[in-house]
Parts: C-alpha cells; structure tokens; sequence
C-alpha cells in the first residue's frame, strides 16, 4: 500500500538537521534517533496542554516508512489524539526535506502516551481545556 499522503497533519513542533555522528554503518540516520526527536516534540505538545510536567509512558504503532539521510531536515509534527483523566495520546508525523529543498517527505508515524505528572512525580488530573 502506498501513502497518499502529501501533506502533514498536526502542528510543526520542532525542525532539526539530521547529522553525520547520528548515522548507523550504511549511512542512515539511526532510527533511536528519529525516535528521540519525536519522544522531544511529542512532550512539547503535551506539556503544552496538560500545562505541566509529563513522562513518556508507552510508545505506540511506530512505523519507520522511508529511510532519514544526512543533510534532511526532519520535521517533526504533533497533534493531540485523546485526553484521559491523567494520560495523554499524542499522534506525531516526521517528514523529511530532502536536501533543504521544500518538497517533503513522510518518514515516520507514531503515537506516544504521557502522563502527567505532579513536582513529586507522581501522576496528576490533567485540567481542562
């Protein structure tokens, strides 16, 4: 099945340079790597909206879908999915601009949960919108 899909869907939440240190043996860009900075934009989105501390609970239906080259500016987009009680689902896509050019390309898709979290670290009611 191919992704149709041309544009993001979310809120940009961060931009980076993929760098030569961050690369495996064949020359990609390590996918705990791309992880991390979606882990990073991800926490952005939630803290955002549970307007405190959270910690990165789960890590859900991560697909890695094209490969992230050195020199790409990865892009990494968010977007609230669910709100629980003391959870919340964030739905991240990461795209890629090849070369620094503006045509983009999706490279991976995820979902993270959070929970917030109180100074002590312990869970808290995430307030209303």
């Amino acid at each position: 099945m191919i992704d149709e899909q041309t544009e993001p869907q979310g809120e940009l939440t961060i931009r980076t340079v993929a760098m030569p240190a961050d690369t495996n043996p064949a020359g990609d860009i390590f996918g705990g790597w791309v992880m991390s900075q979606m882990d990073i934009a991800g926490s952005i989105a939630a803290h955002m909206r549970v307007q405190g501390r959270v910690a990165t609970i789960a890590v859900e239906a991560m697909k890695f879908i094209s490969p992230v080259k050195v020199g790409d500016v990865l892009c990494v987009y968010t977007r609230v999915e669910r709100v629980g009680t003391t959870s919340i689902v964030i739905a991240m896509e990461a795209w890629a601009r090849r070369h620094r050019l503006p045509h983009r390309v999706k490279v991976t898709e995820a979902r993270f949960i959070y929970v917030a979290i109180d100074d002590n670290g312990n869970k808290r009611a995430i307030p209303p919108a």
